[in-house]
């Protein structure tokens, strides 16, 4: 009888630790703001430098129209947790020769990303219609120290350009396809720190009207609605919450079983 209360209170404290950390792996999981614009529509051109990027948000297919030899620029937002996937897609004139194309990222600060893995620079053939590049980036970190390059929550950039090609084929017409998505990778790569500020370029090109009627400008307009997302908090101390629960049931649970079943005869 004692062991059938034993075990009925384990099983309890397990349900009520399923139920809990149902509502926190919610939580944890992208806000489906992050994955479109404000409204709903995707860009149609690039920018031509880093001051000029085109804003593209997660989720969304910016398409544009350049000439072989062009940087063609975009730039989105990723947030702490966030793995972002960059692809693109470029569509080579009828006639063509051997060319190369590359696709590099940047963060806020300018400096380059690495990616994990993902073919960012391939070369086409003068049979190719087209060419497909992607780059999966690192998780991006809440902190790291001043001396790493690690990616940290804010704006990414994005560049597109051609690399290596003949001379005759400089000034041909393309078209680009960009899309950025990312995976919620969580608690598995958090870190104990967090960033003051999120990377985002010092001053835009963009401006906002004043009540006055000037104009005044302002950093980039990414970020989430709740604020980005740096801090102490990750999933990763729920689950080591459940943990440090399931360990301390497991230790009663084995105590009533290995303890006996009542007082020795006496005689």
């Amino acid at each position: 009888m004692r062991t059938t209360r034993v075990w009925g209170a384990l099983g309890a404290a397990l349900l009520t630790l399923g139920l809990a950390a149902g509502p926190a792996a919610a939580d944890a999981s992208p806000s489906p703001s992050a994955s479109g614009g404000s409204d709903g529509s995707a860009p149609t051109q690039a920018g031509t430098s880093f001051r000029t990027a085109t804003e593209l948000q997660q989720g969304q297919r910016a398409t544009a129209s350049g000439s072989t030899g062009d940087y063609l620029y975009w730039s989105f937002p990723a947030d702490t947790g966030q793995r972002p996937t960059v692809r693109a897609s470029v569509k080579l004139p009828r006639t063509h020769g051997s060319e190369t194309w590359q696709l590099d990222v940047y963060d806020g600060l300018r400096r380059h990303q690495s990616c994990q893995y993902g073919a960012s620079s391939r070369t086409a053939g003068q049979s190719a219609e087209s060419v497909e590049l992607a780059c999966v980036m690192r998780t991006v970190r809440g902190w790291a120290e001043p001396w790493a390059n690690d990616p940290l929550p804010g704006t990414y950039y994005v560049r597109l350009t051609v690399v290596d090609l003949g001379a005759a084929d400089l000034g041909q017409p393309v078209g680009a396809e960009v899309q950025v998505d990312s995976k919620d990778i969580g608690g598995a790569s958090a870190v104990d720190g967090s960033l003051g500020k999120p990377l985002v370029p010092g001053i835009a090109v963009k401006s906002e009207a004043r009540g006055d009627d000037s104009k005044a400008a302002v950093l980039s307009s990414f970020g989430s609605r709740d604020g980005w997302s740096s801090g102490w908090w990750s999933d990763r101390w729920v689950w080591t919450a459940i943990g440090a629960v399931l360990a301390a049931l497991a230790g009663i649970g084995g105590y009533a079983l290995t303890r006996g079943h009542g007082r020795p005869p006496t005689v």
